[in-house]
């Protein structure tokens, strides 16, 4: 087994640890190895042609994620950044650890580590396609479910957000998915309110 094959085996059983569940097409699946799995599928979409990096950071972006609770830190936007960046920084050491146990050399875990820690987002590539691909996963696959818990508001405002995200690959890729009613009158509302 390649270095490849074996970091991905790797991530998709810690992953597969995710205590919430999700149902897709009648099937039960781990929360974080799913999206995992979809975020992989849409960076080989937005780039068929990625790098080894690239598609290690895919599968190991939000690696362990259940491990740090939000509800651990304070409420509030102060406390949800902080915990998104001490969120980041564990994602990027469990990956690293990982990688180092299969072989990998430090050029390659320190640049997976900077795909995961989003540096230089607007000037880096790759970078950017990891943004796109996370933007895609949620619209297609959260989107619906977190719209029956905030208001339309708040709802219009995320999608907002997400948009701004997004470079002209992954906002055309969002074009193209497949919407409900409700979800398209959201979309509207956020793109030309």
């Amino acid at each position: 087994m390649d270095k490849l094959a074996k970091a991905f085996e790797l991530f998709d059983a810690y992953n597969r640890q995710s205590p919430e569940h999700l149902q897709w097409e009648n099937e039960d699946y781990p929360a974080e190895y799913f999206y995992a799995v979809k975020r992989y599928e849409w960076i080989r979409k937005l780039d068929p042609e990625a790098s080894e990096s690239l598609l290690l950071a895919s599968r190991s972006q939000h690696i362990g994620r259940w491990e740090i609770a939000r509800d651990t830190y304070p409420e509030g936007r102060a406390g949800y950044l902080k915990w998104r960046s001490d969120l980041a920084k564990f994602h990027a050491h469990k990956a690293e650890e990982i990688l180092a146990s299969v072989g990998y050399d430090k050029e390659t875990t320190d640049r997976v580590r900077q795909i995961i820690l989003k540096q230089k987002i607007k000037a880096d590539s790759e970078v950017q396609t990891m943004e796109n691909a996370l933007c895609l996963v949620f619209l297609q696959y959260q989107f619906d479910d977190l719209i029956a818990k905030v208001s339309e508001e708040k709802m219009v405002d995320i999608l907002r957000k997400t948009w701004a995200k997004m470079s002209g690959p992954g906002r055309d890729m969002a074009l193209s998915l497949p919407y409900s009613d409700e979800e398209k009158q959201l979309i509207h509302k956020a793109l030309n309110g």
